[in-house]
C-alpha cells in the first residue's frame, strides 16, 4: 500500500527553538544569495533557526526530527507589516519525510542534525552536516517566564522561476532573561560559512529568542507573489 503523501499544512508542537539574528561579516556576498527579484532588508539581517522535536506525537505527520536552517531577511514583511519576510537559503534536516515536504515547496533541503542543550543557564545549539559541526550558538538563558509571543513569520522559496511567500503562524513561550553570547561558522569550506556574522557580533535583538516550547503551523497561506528574475536588485 502506499504512503500517503503529507498535506499542508502541518502542526508541531512545543519544539525546543533557538532562534538568531545578526548582521553579517559579507553583507554583499549574503545578497548574492537572494533572487534578482528580491532586496535584502535595509540592516542585511541574517536569521537562523536551530530547533529540535523530541518525539513523533508532538507533529500532525513529520514524526521527530532537529532542523536549522537560515537565510536573509528581505525588504517584504509579514502580515504584521513589520517583521520582515525571509528567504530560506540554507536547510538541514534529520527527517527525510520533512525533507521531501520542504522541497516540494522550494526550500533547498538538505541533510543534517541540529543538538539543543542547556547546560548551567547556557544554550547550546550545535548544527552538524555529515557528523561534522559547521555552526554552533551559544546563549545565556533564565527560567520560562510569563512571557508568550504569536503571530504569523512569513518565508518565502523558489519553485521554478517562480517566488512562492507562506505564512508561518506561531505562538512560542519564552525566557524571562535572554542574551546571545556567540554565534560560530565553525567549517570556512562550506557554503553557508558566507552568512557567517560579523566581528564583533552584532545580534538584531528583536529577532533572537530561546522558546523551550514553541508551537508553529508548517507552512500555510502560500501566495504566488511573482517572477523570481528581476531587474537586478542587488549585486
Amino acid at each position: 500500500m502506499a504512503t500517503s503523501k503529507l498535506a499542508a499544512p502541518q502542526l508541531v508542537l512545543n519544539s525546543r527553538m533557538l532562534y538568531t539574528s545578526w548582521i553579517p561579516e559579507d553583507p554583499q556576498a549574503c545578497a548574492r544569495l537572494l533572487p534578482r527579484a528580491l532586496k535584502p532588508a535595509a540592516n542585511r539581517a541574517v536569521y537562523m533557526n536551530q530547533y529540535v522535536v523530541d518525539s513523533a506525537q508532538q507533529t500532525t505527520g513529520f514524526g521527530a526530527y532537529s532542523l536549522t536552517y537560515l537565510g536573509l531577511d528581505t525588504d517584504l514583511f509579514a502580515p504584521d507589516g513589520v517583521t520582515p519576510a525571509r528567504f530560506f537559503t540554507h536547510y538541514f534536516n534529520s527527517s527525510q519525510v520533512m525533507r521531501e515536504y520542504a522541497a516540494e515547496r522550494g526550500v533547498p533541503a538538505g541533510s543534517g542534525s541540529t543538538t539543543l542543550e542547556v547546560d548551567g543557564g547556557i544554550a547550546t545549539a550545535t548544527t552538524s552536516v555529515e557528523g561534522r559541526p559547521i555552526i554552533r550558538t551559544r546563549a545565556r538563558v533564565g527560567e520560562v517566564a510569563d512571557i508568550v509571543l504569536g503571530g504569523q513569520l512569513r518565508y518565502i522559496t523558489q519553485v521554478k522561476n517562480r517566488l512562492i511567500a507562506g505564512n508561518y503562524p506561531y505562538i512560542g513561550e519564552l525566557v524571562g532573561s535572554f542574551e546571545v553570547q556567540s554565534i560560530e561558522f565553525l567549517d570556512p569550506q562550506h557554503p553557508v560559512y558566507a552568512l557567517r556574522p560579523a566581528s564583533p557580533l552584532q545580534v538584531v535583538t528583536g529577532s533572537s529568542f530561546y522558546a523551550p516550547r514553541d508551537s508553529f503551523v508548517y507552512p500555510g497561506g502560500e501566495d504566488d507573489i511573482g517572477p523570481a528574475e528581476g531587474g537586478g536588485n542587488h549585486p
